[in-house]
């Protein structure tokens, strides 16, 4: 289990680093784009982002990771 959530801490990582590394201007324009949504709207992303999330999880799982 602790394995599991290290191996996801880091390929999170992973992903967010290459999008700093790649595109940091892209950043900004996220930011900018997030900064115009409500805070309801910010949270029902953050809802579903997590709700793929364990999808993922799950579908991973399921076929033996």
């Amino acid at each position: 289990m602790i394995a599991t959530a290290l191996l996801a801490l880091g390929l999170v990582l992973i992903v967010e680093g290459l999008v700093y590394a790649l595109a940091p201007s892209l950043i900004e324009t996220l930011l900018a784009a997030l900064q115009s949504l409500s805070e309801d709207q910010r949270r029902m992303m953050g809802l579903m982002a997590m709700v793929l999330g364990l999808v993922i999880l799950w579908m991973a799982k399921t076929l033996g990771a």
